[in-house]
Order: structure tokens, then sequence, then C-alpha cells
């Protein structure tokens, strides 16, 4: 499969040579001469393909690739994802961007600003590149209803609806979209096998394994937007519930060892409401103030029998995040940009967990904890255009906070971190850009992590630790970006970061594992993405884009003292995508091909593991009768994907104690069919 990558690869670079040399601007995008960097794309660039929504045409556009952001990143700032609207960040965090944005229709869209480098009274986020959707001033209302279900080789149908309505007029909005879903997860259906082996290779044990998933999940999120005392209100409202069953049974059918079940059960709440205010206090200054509010409650159990032997471990929490922020935008004139302000957040969870073994109370470390962070931050940022070519973006954050926990544990720890940021963006000539960046990052510690947590399906408990301390990384970036043939573009990329107290698994007394900080490493990363449009091969209105991202990072195992890669880290990954549109649009076809195939390993007190699958492939079709209606059809998991696991467990630390057993399991996700009904009323 790498080979056949490799040669992709090389054929696309081998038909891009000749053009390298040249200066091809985009017939259909143009860049705006007051501001070199930012393109312009037009509706009708996106003719061709009759894009439904935002979505749809920001998975045509040249050399962007959507980034929506971490919703479990606490605090405003670093949260968001790539993409403006109206040059502002959409006021949310609970809900994904790709959800807001399939509410936004193809047809109230004016342009879309394509960012790179960042230009003067942006704000980029904190992000190299970023898609600025303007939506147009007239009244654009839009109906849309959707029947999506899947259907699953075993019989199971797992329907899918949406609804929305959205009015704009000017610069007032409504919004309101609802879904429900019953559906079960690919990666945790299926069936497959589970052997263990004796330290000498032989079969010790051969078992059957069925794997049964279950989710649903309902969701009701709004909008509204109005001119307010000057300024522009916007409204952001979500009401979320989930619940989910997974189970797992495991059937000895040679060798020692007993038959196994576990279970896991959740359901959880989830709501949010967020306001964000917009003011322009002079032609050149403008005030934005923001403010969040989230709240959920969550329970899990988790039960598991070998045999004789049961166990139950049950969590209960509560979490919530309240934010306010504030900042102030000055453009004194073309060149220069300046924006500052701060920000304060408080979050808090209140968790309670519980473990038994056949009935008997097992005393877990931090079993019951709440725990509350209060979070200060101070921000500014200038960018300097000195001329049409070179950009210059210079920033400092500094991040005050506090974290206690109360319960089984009381104390609490006060951390004060600097985040410089500095990218220096050079366009020599039109379809060459070079952007360097350095930059301070300050990982957040997971709340869930001073908790005691259960991996159910292997009978394993994990402690809490309360003595946690978030990893920083010293990040240095270039990127080279060459467009050609009006829509090619060829980016690579090369990083090298410096990692201190990186959080990894940690023993703790008691013969508990725990997530906790194992020391400094270092990482390098280099990618390369290619689009390139097939129309110079004959192939018209068609596009094949490809990805090859390669790691190398070094970390001293705290057990045995060796250099090994991160935990978890894959030392090569890839993907390709072909799309095709014929007659206007009309009709679509493609595949998207997931070569990322390795997990890489995980060290454990006890054990090693490593995890490692098959590409994800995944063919469509689709058909648009009218404007008002698209019919698509997938086929998902096309290339019927297996999931490995491979586990070294020892007798007692791994360092020390000799290997008791190998485990090798293996399961087949199912395939599926996806089909889509989206009508426009």
């Amino acid at each position: 499969m790498r080979k056949a990558l490799w040669l992709c690869g090389a054929a696309a670079v081998f038909v891009a040579h000749p053009v390298l040399a040249q200066t091809a601007p985009a017939p259909t995008a143009a860049v705006d001469a007051g501001q070199q960097g930012v393109l312009v794309f037009e509706p009708a660039f996106f003719a061709e393909a009759r894009p439904d929504t935002v979505l749809d045409m920001l998975a045509r556009l040249p050399g962007f690739n959507l980034e929506s952001g971490d919703s479990d990143t606490r605090g405003y700032a670093g949260a968001g994802g790539n993409v403006l609207v109206d040059g502002q960040r959409p006021a949310i965090k609970s809900e994904g961007l790709d959800q807001y944005l399939r509410r936004i229709s193809a047809a109230s869209v004016e342009r879309i600003e394509l960012i790179r480098g960042g230009a003067p009274g942006v704000d980029m986020q904190g992000r190299s590149v970023v898609a600025n959707i303007i939506v147009r001033r007239t009244v654009t209302t839009q109906r849309v209803i959707e029947f999506n279900p899947y259907f699953y080789p075993t019989g199971y149908i797992g329907p899918m609806i949406r609804a929305s309505y959205s009015r704009r007029e000017g610069q007032s909005q409504e919004e309101i979209a609802f879904s429900a879903t019953s559906d079960q997860r690919i990666d945790l259906a299926g069936d497959g096998y589970r052997r263990r082996y004796d330290a000498n290779g032989n079969l010790i044990q051969d078992a059957q394994l069925d794997l049964h998933d279950l989710f649903r999940n309902v969701n009701l999120a709004g909008a509204v937007q109005r001119p307010v005392h000057g300024g522009l209100l916007r409204v952001n409202g979500l009401l979320n519930y989930d619940m989910g069953r997974i189970t797992q049974a495991l059937a000895v059918v040679a060798g020692a060892g007993q038959n196994e079940r576990s279970q896991q059960e959740f359901e959880g709440v989830n709501g949010e409401v967020g306001l964000r205010w917009t003011r322009p206090l002079s032609d050149r200054t403008e005030l934005e103030l923001t403010g969040l509010q989230r709240l959920s409650k969550g329970d899990f159990a988790a039960p598991f029998s070998r045999g004789g032997f049961n166990s139950v471990f049950t969590s209960n929490d509560t979490a919530g995040e309240s934010i306010v922020r504030g900042l102030t935008r000055y453009r004194p004139n073309d060149r220069w940009a300046f924006e500052g302000g701060g920000e304060v957040a408080y979050n808090f969870l209140d968790g309670t967990t519980t473990y038994a073994e056949n009935g008997v109370a097992i005393t877990l470390p931090s079993a019951s904890v709440k725990v509350e962070e209060l979070r200060g931050e101070v921000f500014g940022q200038a960018t300097w255009r000195p001329g049409p070519h070179l950009t210059l973006e210079g920033g400092l954050r500094v991040e005050v906070s506090e974290i206690s926990q109360s319960g089984d544990i009381d104390r609490s720890k006060s951390f004060t971190y600097a985040k410089p940021r500095l990218q220096l963006t050079w366009t020599p000539v039109a379809g060459h850009q070079l952007r360097l960046r350095y930059e301070r990052e300050v990982g957040q510690l997971d709340f869930g992590d001073f908790v005691a947590s259960s991996e159910v399906t292997l009978g394993q408990v994990t402690a809490g630790n309360p003595d946690l301390v978030p990893n920083q990384t010293d990040t240095f970036e270039a990127v080279y970006e060459r467009r050609f043939w009006s829509e090619a573009v060829l980016q690579l990329q090369a990083s090298h970061s410096q990692v201190r107290d990186f959080i990894g698994i940690i023993p703790l007394v008691g013969g508990f594992d725990a997530v906790g900080n194992i020391g400094d490493g270092s990482q390098d990363l280099f990618q390369a993405r290619l689009t390139l449009p097939l129309d110079r091969l004959g192939v018209a209105n068609a596009r094949f884009q490809a990805r090859g991202t390669w790691t190398r990072s070094r970390i001293t195992d705290p057990l045995t003292g060796q250099e090994v890669d991160f935990p978890g880290s894959d030392g090569f990954g890839c993907g390709v995508n072909f799309n095709h549109d014929l007659d206007g649009g009309r009709w679509s076809y493609g595949f998207d091909h997931g070569c990322d195939t390795d997990a890489g390993y995980n060290y454990r007190t006890r054990e090693l593991r490593y995890n490692h699958s098959t590409p994800f492939i995944t063919l469509y079709g689709q058909w648009k009768p009218a404007d008002d209606l698209t019919v698509r059809l997938e086929v998902g998991n096309a290339g019927v994907r297996e999931l490995s696991r491979e586990r070294w467990v020892y007798s007692g630390p791994r360092n020390t104690a000799p290997l008791a057993f190998y485990e090798q399991q293996q399961t087949s996700a199912y395939p599926w069919f996806f089909l889509q009904f989206r009508k426009t009323l």
C-alpha cells in the first residue's frame, strides 16, 4: 500500500514539475492587491460542484483543510477552529464547527476569503490559514429536512433525521437545528478473535470475540443575531442528550481460560449558552465581548465478568464552565493591526467513582474528587505588513491558573505560563509562499485524570493522580506553499518540538497505574499535502488529494530508561481522496482512502501495547435531480477494516519481571451503506 502511495505522489510531482517555475494565477480566484496572500473565491468557483452548504464549499477550497478546534479545551482562546464568518469566530464551543457550517446555505455566501499567514485586522485564531465566509446581506430563508439511514450487514438500520431553519436579512439572523440519531460506531461493532501465547510462543488460549454497540443522540441548537446598542449581538444555545451501550463477549474455544463479558453503559446531558457582542468604537477600533456558560452531567456503569469473578465500576460526574472574555482591535492603517484583551474562566468537575469485586468494595485512590480551576489570561498581538510580500505577526499570552481539589484529597496548585508566538510570512511572487513560526504552547490538564477510571474490556482500573502538571511545548515550524495550474496546491511542512513534562502512565503504590508526568522529549514532523485538479490530464472537474505525514519522537521510558517514541505516536500516516463532478454538479462520485494504520505503542507498568489497523475506504455517489434535492449513497468501510491490538503482559513491572503472556486481538468492523435524502423547502 505504501509503495502505491509513493508512486501516486511521485507521479503527481512529475506532472506538476513543468509548471513549477510558472506563475499562473487562478482565473476564478483573485488575489486582493491590498492584502497579498488573501485569495478570494466567488460562488462561480464552486458552480460545477453545486454545493448545498458552506461545508460543501470548504471541501472544494484548494489548499484548505477544515480544523474544527477542540471543545474540550477549557477557556475560549485556543478552542476555535480555522473558519470565520463575516470576520468573526462563531460563538460556539460544544457544537461541532462542521455542524454549525452545515446550517449556512451555499446560496447565502457572497464569497470565501482564504487567508494564508495572517492579514491586518483579521483574527487568525492562532492559526496560519483560515477561511473567512462572507454572507450576503440580502434576505435569505432556508428550510431543510434530511433523512439519513445507515444499513449494516447484520440487518440493523441506524436512522438519522435532521431539520433546520435559517433566515438572514442584513445583520439580523435566526437559526434553529434539530437532529436525532440511533446508530452504532463502526469500530465498536463486529467480530474477531483473541489469542494468547506463553513466553515461548506456545498458544495457550484461543477465543472468539463478539462486539455490539448502540448509541442514541438528540441535539437541539439555535442562534439569534440582532443589532443592539450600536453593535451586533449574537446569542447561541445548545441542548444535547446522549446515551449508549457497548458490549463485548469473549468465548474460549481452545486452551485454558474462562469466558468473559464486559459492558459499558453511559448517559449524559449537556447544555450551553453563549453570546458575543461586537461594536465599532471608531472607524479603526472594534470592541468584542464574549460570554459562555456550559453545564453537563454524566453517568457511567461498567460491569465485567469472567467465570465466577465479577466486578463493577461506576462513575457519576457533573461539570461546568463559565467564561467572560473581552478584546479590542485597532488598525491604524493598512500596514499595522493590534489587538489585546483578557479572559477569565471558571471550570469544575465533581466526580465520584466506585469499584467492587465479587460484591466487595475496593478503595480507589482519588475516587471522589471535586476539581476546580480558576483561569485568567491576558493577551496582545501585533501584525505588521511592511510591504505586499511580507507579513510579521507577534503575540504574547500570559496564563495564570489555580487548580484545587477537594474530597479524598485536599490540595491546590498554581501555575503561571507565558506563551509567545511569532510568525513570518513571505510571498516573494504569486504562487509561492513561505511561513515560519515559533510558538510556545501549554497543555491543559484533563480533569478526568484526577479521578479514577476503568478499562472495562480488560478488567483494569486506573487510579486518579492529583500531582499532574501541564506539559509545555516549544515548536519551530516552516511551511512552503506552491500554487499552480490555477487550483493545484503543494504544501510542505517541517517542524521540531521540544516537550517538557510529557504526560504518560506512571505506577502508584498499591499496584495501580495512573496518568502522570514522565519527563521531557522531542518530536520532528514532516508533512506533504497535494491538491491536484485533473483537467489538464483530461478529466474535467475532477480533483485528487494526497497527504503523507512522517513523525519521529523520542522520550525516556520511566521504567526501562530507554529512549522510545511518544506513547500513541505513529511514525507514518497518509490519506488519499478523489472526487469528480459531472453534468454541472448534477452527478458526483469519488472515494476517500484513510490509510493511517498505526496508533503506535502505549506503555504501562506491567504491559506494552501496540494498536494498528487496515485502511478505511469510503466510496460515494451523489445525484441532484433538482437544485433543492440531493440523494447520496456511501459505501463505508468498503475494504472491511480490521482492527488489531497486541499486548505484552508481564508478571510484574516490565523492566524487572518476566513476560507472562503475549496477546493478539483482531476484530473486523462491519461495512455499511449510508443513504441521504436532503430536501430544501
